[in-house]
């Protein structure tokens, strides 16, 4: 999963962003609107936790674009603003859902979450393929019964070619996905997660290459 935080308070921000990292959610910072626009024309978010008062391009009206989009990430509105008037003007502008500050960070989590889900919402909570079992919100994985330990690097790959259904995703989209827009795109951290990954879960392989294309989960084997 990948998160744009739209945050003005840089020590906030980085506090949200070095905590989500902690989750296995990939995420990048926005100080204002126009930057937060930008970010999302050149990247695939499927959070966005934005803050209403911001500099230049108020929080509201990158909402309000946001949702004439055809295609959009989940909006989680962010603001100081606590009235319950306040957060019905965040539903109205099109925010899906609204966390006012200061929040516990196991819920912000929690909410983050579900809200990427929804965009996969023809998948149960837990995903399972291939004898696999991965739960997003516990960040468990099992292999027929057996509990697999990964980092929060492997945890994150394995959720989006899990996510994919069988479908082959590329290195590029790997590293958009599981790392942030500091990745190198010429390393070859998502051949050596790849290959990590494969260890740990054990044989059969379930983790397909496809040469110059990228990588799928082999349902064949499930």
């Amino acid at each position: 999963m990948r998160v744009l935080i739209v945050e003005d308070e840089p020590y906030l921000a980085e506090a949200v962003r070095a905590g989500l990292a902690l989750e296995a959610i990939a995420a990048d910072v926005a100080a204002d609107g126009e930057s937060a626009l930008f970010s999302i024309d050149v990247n695939e978010y499927d959070v966005v936790l934005l803050d209403r008062d911001l500099p230049g391009v108020h929080g509201d009206e990158v909402c309000r674009m946001l949702v004439a989009r055809e295609t959009r990430p989940a909006i989680l509105m962010l603001t100081a603003a606590r009235r319950l008037g306040d957060k019905v003007e965040g539903f109205e502008l099109g925010a899906d859902d609204y966390l006012a500050k200061p929040f516990e960070f196991p819920e912000l989590v929690a909410r983050v979450r579900a809200l990427g889900r929804r965009r996969f919402s023809a998948l149960p909570p837990q995903l399972e393929a291939a004898g696999v079992t991965l739960d997003p919100f516990r960040r468990e994985v099992f292999r027929d019964g057996r509990f697999v330990r990964l980092s929060r690097k492997e945890f994150s790959v394995l959720e989006v070619l899990m996510r994919a259904g069988g479908g082959v995703v590329s290195a590029e989209t790997l590293l958009e996905k599981a790392w942030d827009e500091n990745a190198n795109p010429f390393t070859n951290s998502v051949k050596v997660t790849i290959s990590t990954l494969r260890r740990k879960l054990g044989e059969p392989w379930m983790i397909r290459t496809d040469p110059g294309s990228g990588y799928a989960i082999d349902v064949a084997h499930g």
